[in-house]
C-alpha cells in the first residue's frame, strides 16, 4: 500500500526554492553532496556527511545504497548554492579521487585553502572546489624566495636588494654595492687602481656600528664612539693615493690613529706590513675585533701614543695620521725612510692635508694639498 508523500505536496523545485528563502541553512540531508564532498559555498562546518543512514535524501526518497554504491546525484539542485536566486554559479560534485571523503579527519571546506590565494585556472571535469595543493603550493614558494609581503592577489613585494643580489652576496655583503663606493671615490678624484680595489674589498660595514650599517657606504664620516669618528672613502683613498704617488713600494706603513681599523684594513691591500697605532683602550679593543673576522695577516695594533711613533721598527715607507695636530711631530718626521711620504691634516678649526716628503737625511719638502676636517691629535692613553 502506498501514500502520497506528505513531506512534499508540492513540486521538489518550489519546495526547494522556497525553503531558500525562509532559511539560509540547509538540512542535513542536502547539506553534504552524495559523493560526501562538502561543497565550498554550502558548508560552514567540518561536520561529516550522513552516508548510508536511511533518511530522506532530497528527492523524498530513503537512501537504500551502503557506502560501496554511493553514486552522483543526478538533480540538477544537488549541491547548489544556498544564496537565493543564483547570485552564484552551481557548484558541481567533485568526483571520487579528487577530493577526500567527508568522514576523512582532516577534511577542509574548499574556502578555507588559501586565504588571499589565487585559485587555479586548470578547469578539471566536474570539480568547481579547487584543489588542494596548488595554492598552498605557491604561497610556500613565495616564502621561500626572500622576505616580502604578499598581496592579497598572490603577488610577492620584494625588496630591491633581493632584486639585486648577486652570487657573492645579498645587501651590504654585495661586493657590487663595496664596487659602487669605489666609483663614486674615483669620481671624487682618486684615480690609483690599487687604491679603488682596495676600497672595493673591504667591508665598510663591518667597522661601524650595526645602527649606521645602512651608511657605510655613503661617501660620509660616522660616530665610532670616544669622540673619534671614521673617515670618508674618499679621504681615505685620497691619503692612500698620496702615499702611493712617490713611486716607492710600501714595504712598512705606520698608521697613528688606528680608531675602528677601517684605514688600516685598506692599506693592508697595497702594504706588505701595516703597523697601527690607537691612544683609546676601548677603541684598540674594537678595532682588533673588528679586522680577527677578516683574518689579515700583515696588520699589527699597538696600543700607545701615537705622537711618539715606533722607533724600534722605523725607518717607515709611508705614515699616515689620521688626526689634526697644530704641527707634525718631528719624532713621526725622523722616522721616515728617505724617499718617504707622510700624510697627515694640520691645523685647527682650519685644517690643510700635508704632503711631508723626505727627499734627503736632513732635507724634507712640504705640500699643502686639500682642505679636510679631523679629530684633533691628542697625547697619552686613555
Amino acid at each position: 500500500m502506498t501514500t502520497s508523500p506528505k513531506r512534499f505536496p508540492l513540486p521538489l523545485a518550489e519546495v526547494m526554492t522556497r525553503r531558500q528563502r525562509k532559511a539560509p541553512v540547509l538540512d542535513k540531508a542536502s547539506r553534504a553532496s552524495p559523493a560526501g564532498a562538502p561543497p565550498a559555498a554550502m558548508t560552514r562546518g567540518t561536520a561529516p556527511a550522513n552516508q548510508g543512514n536511511g533518511k530522506p535524501t532530497a528527492n523524498g526518497s530513503a537512501s537504500a545504497a551502503t557506502h560501496n554504491s554511493l553514486r552522483a546525484a543526478s538533480t540538477p539542485l544537488a549541491g547548489a548554492s544556498a544564496r537565493p536566486g543564483g547570485a552564484h554559479a552551481p557548484h558541481s560534485v567533485v568526483p571520487k579521487g579528487l577530493a577526500r571523503p567527508a568522514s576523512a579527519p582532516h577534511a577542509q571546506p574548499a574556502s578555507h585553502i588559501a586565504k588571499g590565494a589565487p585559485r587555479p585556472a586548470a578547469k578539471v571535469s566536474g570539480a568547481g572546489v579547487a584543489q588542494k595543493g596548488s595554492a598552498p603550493g605557491a604561497k610556500s614558494a613565495v616564502r621561500s624566495a626572500m622576505p616580502g609581503k604578499v598581496s592579497t592577489g598572490g603577488t610577492a613585494r620584494v625588496g630591491t636588494s633581493t632584486l639585486g643580489s648577486l652570487p657573492d652576496g645579498i645587501g651590504l655583503t654585495s661586493d657590487r654595492v663595496r664596487a659602487r663606493m669605489a666609483e663614486r671615490v674615483a669620481a671624487s678624484g682618486v684615480k690609483h687602481p690599487g687604491v679603488l680595489a682596495a676600497l672595493a674589498t673591504v667591508p665598510r660595514h663591518g667597522f661601524v656600528d650595526a645602527a649606521l650599517a645602512n651608511q657605510a657606504y655613503e661617501d660620509a664620516a660616522l660616530p665610532i664612539g670616544h669622540g673619534q669618528t671614521i673617515s670618508k672613502p674618499s679621504v681615505v683613498g685620497r691619503m692612500i693615493e698620496l702615499l702611493l704617488g712617490g713611486g716607492r713600494p710600501l714595504e712598512k706603513v705606520l698608521e697613528i690613529g688606528t680608531g675602528c681599523g677601517y684605514q688600516a684594513a685598506v692599506l693592508s691591500c697595497v702594504a706588505r706590513d701595516v703597523y697601527s697605532i690607537e691612544r683609546v683602550r676601548p677603541l684598540h679593543e674594537r678595532a682588533k675585533a673588528n679586522l680577527r673576522p677578516l683574518r689579515v695577516p700583515n696588520i699589527r695594533l699597538h696600543y700607545g701614543d701615537g705622537r711618539l711613533g715606533l722607533p724600534a721598527v722605523a725607518p717607515f715607507d709611508g705614515i699616515v695620521i689620521a688626526a689634526a695636530g697644530l704641527e707634525i711631530p718631528d719624532a713621526l718626521i725622523d722616522q721616515l725612510a728617505v724617499g718617504a711620504r707622510l700624510i697627515a691634516p694640520v691645523g685647527g678649526e682650519q685644517q690643510i692635508l700635508t704632503l711631508i716628503e723626505r727627499i734627503g737625511a736632513r732635507q724634507w719638502r712640504e705640500t699643502q694639498l686639500d682642505r679636510v676636517l679631523f679629530v684633533p691629535l691628542k697625547s697619552g692613553i686613555i
